[in-house]
């Protein structure tokens, strides 16, 4: 620090001069007057003498928290009030205010070990009271199953002992019968004995007595056929025949001349279980009565007659939730099991991690904002390209990520449209990102996309960097943003918060390497580590399909590396990796954290926000994509059952709310779930939008074909209908919309519904020509060599450029000829040469797709 004066050092110690010099005899100093100089040396001379005299001469332990405090004053000028003052009738420009703003500052910064203690020790608390729940659950658990386990040993002993009791009194009822018939038999013995006497007195010549027929030759008979019969009913000798009691199975040999029967114990040697078969059921969310006996391995109509002593009147191909599915199990004696749904997604989940060391990654970068705002303008200076130029309608229309190189290392840029419609698309960004640069143009000021970005950034707990844009222009203010934005709780650093304000231009490039730097400072603070080895893991950020490569997915990658021919899931889809490719084009082998790339090879388009995961086995990939597909089916139908029931009774009154039927194809999945949202929303009691089908593609057959069943419009999103579709279209007399500006379509849905029967602007094709090869001229780049195929092409219509029936380039025509002179018009089967305006990646197979626009007065 420089030289002071005395007078100079007590100003900026905040003391008197008197006091000070006061301060300096005590401290040995030599006798100073206000005006000498003081150095560093006398300073630090002071300060020691001052801390001895405070007791702080011993050295301090480091503090915990430091709290620092700064007050700093500016002024901000107030622009001058000019359309007030026109409206007064003053000419002379009111001159601008400047008012004065204090900012008092304070920050705390506390040592990371003790947040590190208190982490831990939170942490461990969790830990500890979740343990204690875990083990109140499982004693409850258990004091159920030794209750239920009671019961049934209470009830097998009941049984038993009612068996052993019905033993018994059989027992003692074949003995009471086998008494009577010997008593019986001995009394007609004895009968038959003097009848005999008394014959043989009075006969000349005896006769001897027949012999006594045995009980059981009496029987002899009715041992086969319906012997059993009368035995069960009482009318023999015993109850029933039974096998040999002895243990080793094998027949007793029977004397020879008579039928040896057993006569000792009635028990046979056939015994039912001693305890019923108690079996471990497993029971999912949902489950049919069929399906659930089958696992208990009973009938259904045994399942069916529990259900009717509960209350439940149910059928075989029912489906039964899982809190009665366990009512029943319990209440047939059976072990129930709960099996989670997505058990096998939580087993993917729990065999996916992390390997290898974690090492600091490029930050992801959302650039969010309203609407020509100039938030791509931004990136392509950043990146040096020219993407704004091409979009349709000067707007994003899908979720653009790139990988840039700067002088503070890689970081990872995602564009997300501006409009309101894509306010899912701009969620799913703020889920993925680490930063969000929201972009405010400094002519414009705060606007409802504006607000919109600021939720997302707080939903998702990521940290916001203001980039005040355009201010090279003359009516610029960046102060007002600042105000704005503070009404809106985010305050500048300068004015005590905590959000970086940086003024930047995407014209000149002021500024950008001010943003750069606030961008590599936040991602230190963040401490950005992720797993540079083992199996990938990412988040889905855009998918489509292209005619030539099938579908293509941009996958943003989190964790791991992702090779090629690593078998990837992606949501309801799965597939082997075939190539990558990052946003230039360029071919890759590998990809790691932080970087975005496009993957060729799954089996359909995934949605926009889906996880991403590497599964070791392509069948389990199968499987588990399979279920989700499996979830969604049900999941939709269940909605769409619960519609049914609820608009039931609506419906019915004045024959329901009127519907207007949308078919709906566009190009990327992004752009069809942000369409599908917007258009659902729309709508009220009286007339809403149903959407017939959503999908990504070209416009077919089939789509025509729904579309003519269910009587829908067809509204194709930079996409087109085939030459087949179009002519059953024509046929049928379908209406047929294209669109390449998301809220074209919206405001024309609405105008729908409203019953806004304004004029409309409506595009119609006057032509059709097909690119047969490419030249190339010095004045006019690439020409292209057409065949008129359809129609008429005229020189001052606008065209598109046409590639797999999706939109490439949407501009002007330079040049029409045929042979070497410049005509006004080509029409259909006529050779020309077509020259496209700033454009130049004609390619052989193209078509130019020659429209007009006009006005039409819309009728009901």
């Amino acid at each position: 620090m420089a030289e002071v004066t005395v007078q100079q050092f007590a100003g900026v110690v905040g003391i008197s001069v008197d006091r000070l010099m006061q301060q300096l005899a005590e401290a040995g100093l030599p006798e100073k007057s206000p005006g000498d100089m003081i150095s560093d040396d006398e300073k630090s001379q002071l300060l020691s003498y001052l801390r001895k005299m405070h007791g702080k001469h011993e050295a301090t332990p480091e503090p915990a928290k430091i709290t620092l405090k700064r007050k700093t004053v500016s002024e901000i000028k107030v622009p001058a009030e000019r359309g007030r003052a026109r409206a007064r009738g003053v000419k002379a420009p009111t001159p601008a205010k400047t008012v004065s703003v204090e900012v008092r500052k304070q920050r705390t910064y506390v040592k990371r070990s003790i947040v590190a203690e208190e982490e831990a020790a939170r942490v461990e608390k969790e830990t500890a009271e979740r343990d204690r729940v875990r083990a109140e659950e499982e004693a409850v658990r258990q004091a159920e199953e030794a209750r239920i386990a009671e019961q049934r040993a209470r009830a097998e002993e009941a049984e038993l002992e009612a068996q052993r009791q019905a033993d018994e009194e059989a027992r003692r009822q074949a003995e009471a019968e086998r008494a009577a018939a010997e008593a019986a038999r001995e009394g007609g013995a004895q009968e038959a004995a003097a009848i005999n006497e008394a014959d043989a007195a009075a006969a000349p010549a005896p006769m001897p007595p027949p012999p006594p027929a045995p009980a059981a030759d009496k029987k002899k008979g009715a041992a086969k056929g319906k012997g059993r019969d009368r035995e069960e009913r009482g009318g023999g000798g015993r109850k029933e025949l039974h096998v040999a009691s002895d243990k080793s199975g094998r027949r007793r040999k029977k004397p020879a001349g008579r039928r040896v029967l057993s006569g000792g114990s009635s028990k046979h040697g056939f015994e039912r279980p001693t305890a019923p078969v108690v079996r471990e059921v497993l029971v999912p969310e949902t489950i049919t009565v069929a399906e659930l006996a089958q696992r208990m391995s009973v009938k259904a109509a045994e399942v069916i007659k529990v259900m009717m002593t509960l209350g439940s009147m149910v059928t075989i191909n029912q489906v039964l939730d899982r809190e009665t599915a366990l009512v029943v199990v319990e209440e047939m004696g059976h072990k129930p099991k709960v099996v989670r749904e997505d058990a096998i997604e939580a087993a993917l989940q729990d065999v996916h991690v992390d390997e290898g060391e974690l090492e600091p990654r490029a930050p992801v970068v959302t650039i969010m904002g309203h609407v020509d705002h100039g938030k791509t303008s931004l990136l392509d200076f950043i990146r040096s390209a020219r993407v704004a130029a091409g979009e349709a309608g000067g707007i994003t229309q899908h979720i653009g990520a790139y990988r840039v190189e700067t002088a503070s290392g890689p970081i990872t840029f995602l564009d997300t449209p501006g409009h309101e419609a894509f306010t899912s698309m701009r969620a799913r960004g703020a889920k993925v990102t680490d930063i969000v640069i929201l972009v405010v143009a400094a002519d414009d000021g705060v606007m409802p996309q504006t607000e919109e970005a600021i939720k997302h950034a707080r939903a998702g707990g990521v940290p916001l960097i203001i980039a005040v844009n355009k201010i090279d222009k003359a009516d610029a203010q960046p102060d007002r943003i600042k105000q704005e934005l503070a009404n809106r709780d985010v305050i500048p650093e300068d004015w005590g918060g905590d959000t970086q304000f940086v003024p930047v231009s995407a014209i000149t490039g002021e500024g950008i390497d001010n943003l750069l730097e606030a961008i590599s400072l936040q991602a230190e603070v963040l401490e950005l580590k992720a797993a540079a080895s083992g199996p990938a893991r990412g988040a889905v950020i855009e998918s489509r399909l292209d005619k030539g490569r099938g579908p293509v997915a941009t996958v943003l990658i989190q964790g791991g590396r992702l090779k090629r021919g690593d078998i990837l899931l992606a949501g309801a889809e799965y597939g082997r990796v075939r190539a990558m490719t990052d946003a230039f084009g360029t071919q890759l082998t590998e990809a790691g954290p932080g970087e975005p790339v496009e993957v060729l090879g799954l089996s359909g388009t995934p949605n926009a926000g889906d996880e991403a995961t590497v599964v070791d086995d392509e069948r389990r990939a199968r499987e588990i994509a399979a279920f989700r597909i499996e979830r969604d089916r049900e999941t939709k139908l269940a909605r769409q059952q619960a519609t049914k029931l609820e608009n039931m009774f609506a419906q019915m009154k004045e024959g329901g709310p009127t519907s207007v039927r949308v078919l709906l194809k566009t190009d990327v999945q992004g752009s069809c779930e942000a369409l599908s949202d917007a258009l659902t929303k729309l709508g009220n009691e009286e007339v809403r939008v149903d959407l017939v089908s959503t999908g990504v593609g070209g416009i077919n057959e089939s789509d025509v074909n729904l579309a003519m069943a269910a009587r829908a419009t067809i509204i194709g999103f930079n996409v087109r209908a085939d030459a087949s579709a179009r002519k059953l279209v024509e046929d049928e007399g379908l209406e047929l919309r294209y669109y390449s500006v998301i809220y074209d379509v919206i405001d024309d849905i609405k105008a729908a519904i409203n019953g806004l029967l304004s004029p409309e602007i409506r595009e119609s094709i006057v032509g059709i020509a097909e690119v047969r090869d490419v030249f190339r001229s010095s004045q006019f780049g690439a020409v292209a060599g057409c065949i008129v195929s359809e129609g008429v092409v005229k020189r001052s219509n606008p065209i598109r450029v046409l590639r797999n029936n999706v939109v490439v380039y949407e501009g002007e025509l330079e040049s029409l000829r045929r042979f070497k002179d410049d005509v006004n018009e080509v029409r259909a089967g006529t050779e020309c040469g077509i020259g496209v305006k700033n454009y130049n990646d004609v390619k052989a197979g193209d078509q130019i797709e020659v429209y007009e626009r006009t006005v039409v007065a819309r009728t009901i």
